[in-house]
């Protein structure tokens, strides 16, 4: 396993972490040259690479990581929700990770507003991210990104120097609902890499949990619609407590 674990590395630093031209490669078993990495990584060929996301219909070939990989196989709930959120947003964010922080490991994406609220309350905590492992974004999240680099656990599929484009974070919420045992909605537009996490954790059975919008709040409409739709939502601190 350990030539198919160079193997994956190489295509994933010649490809940028791109999961079908690695599949591609390794279906015509491309010709490659061994490469140093400076960061650990996991590929799907090593024993230890976590079982939550083989579950996938996509599971990552590699993850690169900085901090404690044991985190993964915590109990644990998703918290996601819009980057430019509301104050009271940000205060529900603070109180539910209260509730949950000595039980459960918080996984999000490391973005603005309420993935930054989520890890910077949490005590154990999960960021995945749509870019290299190197690179910091947002630069708003910095001194936070240094202290789960140290403390808890960043992961990416995508190697050193590759640059936050647009189409990364939307593919890298699947592995926040991998990883997730429930996912709770703090706060959500229609059209979000939000929701796009929510058709992932129902494509993989894991319960879903949103805060409802005050009546006429036209701005984040998404956790109404996601209640209207199913999902189970949460009125209360008090619900947060009972259920999880």
């Amino acid at each position: 396993m350990k030539t198919l674990s160079k193997q994956i590395l190489a295509y994933a630093i010649s490809y940028q972490g791109q999961w079908h031209r690695i599949a591609k490669a390794l279906k015509n078993q491309e010709p490659y040259q061994e490469v140093p990495c400076p960061y650990p990584y996991v590929t799907i060929g090593d024993a230890n690479y976590p079982l939550c996301f083989r579950k996938l219909r996509y599971p990552p070939f590699i993850l690169f990581y900085q901090g404690n990989l044991a985190l993964l196989e915590k109990a644990s709930i998703g918290i996601v929700g819009a980057r430019k959120c509301s104050n009271q947003a940000l205060v529900n964010t603070q109180r539910i990770v209260e509730v949950l922080k000595d039980k459960y490991c918080i996984v999000s994406g490391l973005a603005k507003g309420i993935d930054g609220q989520a890890h910077h309350c949490a005590k154990d905590t999960i960021g995945f991210i749509g870019c290299g492992i190197d690179q910091i974004y947002p630069k708003c999240n910095a001194d936070l990104y240094h202290t789960m680099a140290k403390e808890q656990l960043i992961m990416s599929e995508y190697p050193m120097g590759t640059a936050p484009l647009a189409h990364h974070f939307p593919w890298r919420n699947r592995l926040i609902a991998a990883s997730s045992d429930a996912l709770i909605v703090i706060e959500s537009t229609y059209k979000s890499g939000t929701m796009l996490t929510v058709n992932e954790c129902i494509e993989l059975s894991k319960p879903v949990y949103c805060l409802p919008t005050a009546f006429e709040n036209d701005r984040y409409p998404g956790c109404n619609a996601l209640i209207e739709s199913g999902a189970n939502i949460l009125c209360d601190i008090h619900e947060v407590e009972k259920i999880f």
